[in-house]
């Protein structure tokens, strides 16, 4: 069943408006991947791409290319470069944080083996790159290798930092602009660049990009605390009992930033325990509502730079996609 299929056509149609009806041609794209010679590579294939999803990357691309020439000949492999590039980076993630299940699907690392779903996120990776090479665009394709770039780099920091204890928020936020944001900021940018959008909407898109995936990485990491174990395929707060701080945990600590549970975890204290108890004091605080006015900052300063884009469908639906990423619970 492909990602389009998975979600109600009403619901697609309303959600990404214009473009709802070309993300089957992105999802196709992603699907021929699967017709491989080797089995054990198509089973791992099948795994990994038959999941699903809303296609929010994609579709941000194709949103963006409404804005010039919308010729899909360049703009589905650019959509397709997009989702795969998330896709494989998602599946690296689960390497190293050697998860069993994501949103409820047993991952790649636990069907099969750490080594071979490293070289799986690799395969995927070289494909994003050669979907993105035919749109034949220089920038887009600089943007491309520039954004892999960044997205490494915010894992890096992410997972050089693990237990490290730390009240930065602006690091927070710059680790997330670099693992999540960038990649919704170049869908924005190259679905304008690659139709000839007039150089202000290039900008003003790669902005709106950046604030909303901030804002996306904020309500992912609210979520992370706040959802069921059936909504995330994941217990509550695991991200914190990984040792990674997320803006809920950041703001618990400046609460009590001389002794909390979580500096005692970090200090190698009943590391276990005192992680819980952090997660059971954000579940019960007001903490995961500021985390939600921050997200919604982010969310408004996303807005901001849609008006500079013209009026019209795209445009209300760029604005619309606001709302989704606010409202989500997966």
């Amino acid at each position: 069943m492909t990602a389009v299929n998975a979600v109600a056509r009403g619901e697609l149609a309303a959600l990404y408006g214009p473009v709802a009806d070309d993300l089957p041609r992105v999802d196709a794209l992603i699907a021929s991947l699967v017709q491989v010679e080797f089995p054990w590579l198509r089973r791992m294939l099948e795994s990994t791409l038959g999941g699903g999803g809303k296609r929010l990357r994609p579709a941000i691309a194709l949103l963006a290319g409404r804005l010039g020439r919308y010729d899909l000949e360049l703009l589905v492999p650019l959509a397709a470069s997009v989702e795969l590039l998330h896709t494989a980076t998602l599946v690296h993630d689960d390497v190293i944080d050697a998860a069993p299940k994501r949103r409820g699907r047993p991952t790649a690392a636990a069907l099969f083996n750490n080594a071979s779903s490293v070289m799986l996120g690799d395969y995927l990776f070289a494909h994003a790159a050669e979907f993105v090479t035919r749109t034949g665009h220089v920038q887009v394709i600089r943007n491309f290798t520039d954004t892999l770039r960044v997205m490494a780099q915010g894992e890096l920091a992410q997972d050089i930092a693990a237990f490290e204890y730390s009240r930065d928020v602006q690091r927070y936020l710059d680790r997330i602009h670099g693992k999540t944001a960038s990649l919704f900021a170049t869908a924005a940018e190259n679905g304008a660049l690659v139709t000839g959008a007039p150089e202000r909407e290039v900008r003003a898109l790669r902005r709106f990009g950046a604030q909303i995936g901030i804002a996306f990485q904020i309500v992912d990491d609210v979520l992370d605390f706040a959802a069921t174990a059936e909504e995330l395929g994941k217990p509550a707060g695991s991200d914190l009992l990984a040792g990674t701080l997320t803006l809920p945990a950041l703001l618990y600590m400046e609460s009590a930033p001389d002794d909390n549970p979580v500096r005692r975890a970090f200090a190698g204290t009943r590391r276990r325990a005192n992680l819980q108890r952090a997660v059971a004091d954000i579940r019960a605080s007001d903490l995961l509502e500021q985390s939600m006015a921050t997200a919604r900052r982010f969310a408004d300063e996303a807005r901001a730079a849609l008006d500079a884009l013209p009026a019209g469908e795209p445009r209300a639906t760029l604005d619309g996609l606001v709302d989704y990423v606010l409202a989500r619970r997966s």
